[in-house]
């Protein structure tokens, strides 16, 4: 995949929606310095190119009851395509994983996970990851609270 090819306003555009995705075209427009229909150009631009991939809510998860989060370290007995494959379809139906990454190194997967409290939790890592059949290994690490929240990318 090609890195896109992107001037200074077209990351300022995306550091702003990145800070706040709500904000009118129009307001978006006078924080990037340029008028309002190139700034729409623009963004429809970065949306039809994949570079802004959706817009969505940042939720307080402990306010609507969803206390703890967590990350689990998954290894599975074999690395094969077929089971990586297999395994990643899998994480795709399990509610209490927001976030999946495979990775390289001590473990296949990095599943970063959000319930209302420890005991959904163990009975989701006992329930379900562990009994999938393409794990081997699960470590998990429970969350003490969140110190930085930022968007994806540091543009």
């Amino acid at each position: 995949m090609m890195r896109a090819d992107l001037d200074s306003v077209d990351l300022k555009i995306l550091r702003e929606l990145q800070r706040d995705g709500r904000m009118t075209n129009v307001e978006l427009a006078e924080r990037v310095g340029i008028s309002a229909p190139p700034c729409l150009r623009r963004v429809r631009r970065l949306e039809e190119a994949g570079i802004i991939e959706g817009y969505n809510a940042m939720l307080n998860g402990p306010r609507l009851g969803y206390d703890l989060v967590a990350f689990c370290m998954v290894g599975l007995k074999h690395q094969s395509e077929v089971e990586l494959k297999a395994f990643s379809r899998a994480s795709e139906d399990w509610p209490i994983v927001r976030q999946a990454w495979m990775t390289s190194g001590e473990t296949d997967f990095l599943l970063h996970c959000v319930c209302e409290n420890l005991m959904q939790f163990q009975d989701f890592v006992i329930e379900v990851l562990t009994a999938d059949p393409h794990v081997e290994t699960v470590r998990t690490m429970l969350t003490i609270r969140q110190i930085k929240k930022e968007g994806l990318v540091a543009i």
